[in-house]
């Protein structure tokens, strides 16, 4: 049975005594199957009351050979930030040889959205990797009940059922602000990614568990909410300012927001690092060419592309051997590493 309680066919073949294969194809009206296996089959699909999912069973006869690569956010954003750029490098990488076509899907509003369940739903792409996913955001759940093979980049939270492949975030994290109490800070603030997303409540952890292990106290009015760009790195180091004057190092969740601390801090006079460290998550290449070079927390953007598509591929040979079904789904966390710069 799959969680929801509807059996697999997995759960079929267990109970006919035969293969998943065999089960394919008595599905998919193959003539290489026995009758004795046949009957056992239908019989067993009918006491379990199974239903191949007609969207996945689509992909067994009428493969497209494209997948979409679906970022809910806009055009600016995705112009603005490194990482969308090194995650597209890496999944276009992994597919180029392998012959399948990459479409690049933006959603901004109900309209596309619209668009894209009609793609899924008269089987233009194969399957979907989705990027920047909300915890309240219910394209993951439509995906996954029309069955059609779908992989995250990060997930909506730690009880997440479909396949990702997420940074360690905590870890990473963690790492930095470690690294920031070992050079004697003790006033560390953090600017947060949006918190309704996995990746900003993880990051934020990492800040609370270096203390925790440190035996420092963490001092929550020291958290400000950002939005993973350089306007809000700014505004919120800006608010941080005003009521905590006396800090003495940020760790930021994203880069690009550390450049929007950067710029707060010189136009306010404070020097970096004497006066303020900061530290950033990425590695994208503008930590190399901040005013100083910036000390960040490096995950492996491209790879998690790659790996992204290298799982979905592998989901959809699944259905199509499988005849509509996957059994397990992939989760993957990468490994993070600091890297020191002179900010710290």
């Amino acid at each position: 049975m799959t969680g929801n309680g509807r059996p697999t066919i997995k759960t079929v073949a267990a109970r006919a005594g035969v293969g998943r294969t065999t089960v394919s194809r008595v599905i998919n009206g193959s003539e290489l199957v026995s009758s004795d296996a046949r009957d056992r089959v239908l019989a067993a699909i009918k006491e379990l009351k199974y239903v191949p999912n007609s969207v996945a069973r689509g992909l067994v006869t009428n493969r497209t050979n494209a997948v979409a690569l679906v970022i809910p956010e806009s055009e600016s954003r995705l112009g603005s930030e490194p990482f969308f750029a090194a995650l597209i490098r890496g999944v276009s990488g992994a597919l180029a040889a392998t012959g399948t076509q990459l479409q690049l899907m933006l959603v901004r509003d109900q309209s596309e959205r619209d668009q894209l369940t009609a793609s899924v739903q008269t089987r233009r792409v194969d399957g979907v990797l989705l990027v920047s996913v909300h915890a309240h955001d219910r394209l993951p759940g439509q995906l996954e009940e029309m069955g059609l093979p779908t992989v995250l980049a990060g997930r909506r939270d730690a009880q997440e059922c479909l396949g990702y492949v997420d940074s360690d975030n905590s870890g990473g994290a963690t790492q930095a602000v470690s690294h920031l109490l070992d050079r004697g800070r003790r006033c560390i603030a953090t600017i947060t990614g949006a918190l309704d997303m996995d990746v900003g409540c993880s990051r934020l952890e990492g800040w609370r568990t270096a203390h925790r292990e440190a035996g420092v106290t963490a001092d929550e009015s020291l958290v400000e909410g950002g939005d993973f760009t350089e306007e809000g790195g700014r505004r919120a180091m800006r608010s941080l300012l005003e009521r905590a004057p006396s800090l003495d190092a940020v760790f930021a969740a994203s880069d690009l927001m550390a450049v929007g601390a950067l710029a707060e801090l010189r136009d306010q006079g404070r020097r970096v690092p004497s006066d303020v460290a900061v530290v950033g998550f990425e590695d994208s290449v503008l930590a190399r060419h901040t005013n100083p070079p910036l000390t960040t927390v490096r995950q492996p953007v491209e790879e998690l592309g790659r790996t992204m598509a290298r799982i979905l591929l592998e989901e959809i040979s699944e259905v199509t051997l499988s005849g509509g079904q996957l059994t397990e789904r992939q989760q993957l966390t990468l490994p993070t590493e600091l890297v020191v710069r002179e900010s710290t």
